[in-house]
């Protein structure tokens, strides 16, 4: 991303301009009432450089022109939460008059009004072109923007100071950061309401229909090799088949203001369902989202690429932020979650509130299950209990602390 802007300031401050002024003034008196050579040669020099100190403030920082590029040295254009940021910036200074240095100090904000501060110096070549590059310390989720960039120099003397300011309007996201999950063992029980919707395997049995072909993995059977993919490659090659659809999936991000214990623990919650609506999207299952914050939003299950993308942009903005009851806004949104779907709750808490939310997906015919992010250690409440209860009343639940044991504990089953 790159955007380009030029823009006038006043690089001279005027009192500093009265003062030049000033000196020539009493040179030229010195001049006319004393006469004489060493007058005269005070005089030229002292014209000469206020002709230079003052041709330099219609110059230089007044008219810089520059670029700015944002980039991630890990993976390219797409910044997501732990990235560190590489930031280029090329400025212009026209003019001819030389100019020693110049200071560039950048300001980077994000949407929550935190603040960061970059400052560094560009030596300019004969052109007046030079290239300042820095990095960010790693990011959180979040919009960023730059707001507007002060430049400072000096005369080769060092004698007046110039500053000026141009906007770059520069504007980039950060991704929730995700993680890989290999398997999710779902129990989906068996409703009442039948049809594909419902299904009873708690993993996904493969078809007859051959989606493609995979290498060789020890143990797959003689009948399972394809023959003509193994000649023609020179390895040995398997066949792929497609596997049973999965019921939908509507996942519930809890974006309570009071049950997380702080900021990490929210962030955790908002990756494990970015990464939740990735493995929807690789497996080509329907999944959907739904934020339940201040101002919610809601997704239908779907697997194209462009509605997974939607809902991971969705989920840079959201905030711990909602002071009414969850039943309440999933209440409001029940028309968007269809019967038959795996209800998956991801949430900090583990009380009466869960329950009720449990039964009330119950009663919409929806499979309920819980994801909850537990608090740090020593902080934890009567959550036991209502995980016997839970698990009693045959939900299924899981508890992760961090993102890095989510693979391992949906793909272990229940907790």
């Amino acid at each position: 991303m790159r955007r380009y802007l030029s823009i006038w300031t006043n690089g001279i401050k005027p009192s500093r301009l009265a003062a030049v002024l000033a000196v020539w003034c009493v040179c030229l008196l010195y001049v006319l009432f004393q006469g004489g050579k060493t007058a005269m040669m005070l005089f030229s020099m002292v014209s000469l450089l206020s002709v230079y100190l003052i041709g330099s403030s219609f110059g230089g920082v007044n008219r810089v022109k520059a670029s700015r590029s944002v980039t991630s040295g890990e993976r390219g254009e797409i910044l997501h939460a732990g990235d560190q940021v590489r930031v280029k910036m090329e400025v212009t200074i026209p003019g001819l008059l030389p100019m020693p240095y110049l200071i560039v100090r950048e300001v980077l904000q994000r949407h929550n009004g935190d603040r960061w501060s970059f400052e560094d110096s560009v030596i300019p070549n004969l052109r007046g072109s030079g290239e300042l590059v820095f990095q960010t310390p790693p990011l959180e989720r979040g919009r960023y923007a730059f707001s507007k960039t002060e430049c400072i120099s000096e005369d080769i003397f060092g004698l007046i100071e110039h500053r000026g300011e141009f906007e770059v309007s520069t504007l980039f996201r950060v991704l929730p950061r995700t993680i890989y999950i290999p398997d999710w063992q779902r129990s989906i029980r068996n409703l009442k309401l039948g049809g594909t919707q419902t299904t009873i395997s708690s993993s996904r049995r493969e078809t007859t229909q051959i989606n493609g072909v995979r290498d060789y993995v020890y143990g797959d059977r003689i009948s399972r090799i394809h023959w003509n993919a193994t000649a023609k490659t020179g390895s040995w090659k398997s066949k792929e088949f497609e596997h049973e659809s999965f019921p939908k999936t509507m996942i519930v991000l809890d974006c309570t203001a009071h049950g997380y214990h702080n900021s990490n623990q929210f962030e955790t919650a908002v990756s494990a369902a970015a990464s939740l609506v990735e493995y929807g999207a690789r497996e080509h299952a329907g999944t959907g989202l739904f934020t339940a914050g201040k101002e919610s939003g809601v997704f239908a299950p779907s697997d194209t690429p462009s509605e997974r993308m939607r809902m991971i942009q969705h989920l840079v903005d959201v905030d711990a932020d909602r002071e009414e009851s969850l039943i309440s806004s999933l209440k409001r949104a029940h028309r968007h979650f269809p019967k038959g779907a795996l209800f998956l709750l991801v949430s900090p808490l583990a009380d009466h509130s869960v329950l009720e939310v449990m039964r009330w997906a119950e009663s919409r015919g929806m499979n309920p299950c819980l994801l909850r992010i537990s608090s740090p250690a020593g902080m934890e409440s009567n959550h036991d209990d209502y995980t016997s209860i839970l698990k009693s009343r045959g939900i299924t639940s899981y508890t992760a602390s961090s993102l890095e044991e989510l693979p391992v504990v949906l793909g272990g089953g229940s907790s």
